[in-house]
């Protein structure tokens, strides 16, 4: 599942919007999800969302802070 459908009526501009595609896929390259169409990925882009509307703008901080609070497992 891509993130843009959720994105479609939000509030993002274009660059935030990019920032967001950034994090999320790389939030799915760090919980090894490589299949779009597993529900997690629905899980994670809600996350990812949820985490840019609070303000934070950087798509490495997002990510870094989704795959934290989703529980991933530490390396």
């Amino acid at each position: 599942m891509p993130i843009g459908p959720l994105l479609n009526n939000s509030k993002f501009s274009p660059e935030q919007r990019h920032v967001i595609e950034l994090a999320f896929n790389n939030t799915l390259r760090n919980l090894n999800l490589v299949d779009r169409k597993d529900p997690i990925c629905q899980i994670v882009a809600e996350k990812i969302i949820k985490i840019a509307e609070g303000g934070v703008t950087n798509a490495i901080a997002i990510s870094q802070m989704a795959t934290r609070e989703l529980g991933a497992p530490k390396d």
